[in-house]
């Protein structure tokens, strides 16, 4: 069987119960729709459709991850609409930029997430906060060249991603 009649296969037997289970989930039958086709658009870019052996589970924990994804843009933007409410004076924003910053928004948010709790709350206090070394010592109760070490592992991680 070619993987492309392996993927038909795969979404006849599959479609209505994944489209069932996140509309369990999601208590909205048109974002179930999205995210089961979402997850079968990812599982055109597995290489090998044939190989797969628990496709419930399978297609679960596809469709799991792209709803983990799908709330934190939705939380992200809502915090970013948010913030600009907050703001005195009107702001007007293109479509497109604001598309533009939620997902700078939101890859910066995913950036974060990777990083160790420790790592993420010496970075922020930093960079957001403006605190010195000493400072987020002080606060943390570490030394400043452990601050140091995890500014170094955040920076890094930080560049990687930007070249990646």
């Amino acid at each position: 069987m070619s993987d492309s009649s392996a993927l038909h296969h795969l979404y006849q037997q599959h479609n209505g119960w994944l489209n069932t289970w996140l509309r369990m989930r999601l208590g909205n039958s048109s974002d179930a729709a999205d995210l089961a086709q979402d997850t079968f658009v990812r599982v055109l870019s597995a290489r090998n459709v044939e190989a797969i052996r628990e496709p419930r589970t399978y297609l679960s924990a596809i469709a799991r991850a792209l709803m983990i994804d799908r709330f934190r843009r939705r939380a992200v933007e809502q915090a970013y609409l948010d913030v600009l409410a907050l703001r005195p004076e009107a702001t007007d924003i293109s479509p497109e930029t604001r598309l533009l910053i939620i997902e700078t928004l939101t890859a910066v948010d995913a950036m974060l997430d990777e990083l160790g709790e420790r790592t993420r709350s010496i970075f922020l206090a930093v960079q957001l906060e403006g605190l010195s070394y000493v400072a987020v010592g002080e606060r943390l109760g570490i030394s400043v060249t452990t601050v140091k070490k995890h500014m170094v592992r955040a920076i890094t991680h930080c560049l990687l991603l930007a070249q990646g």
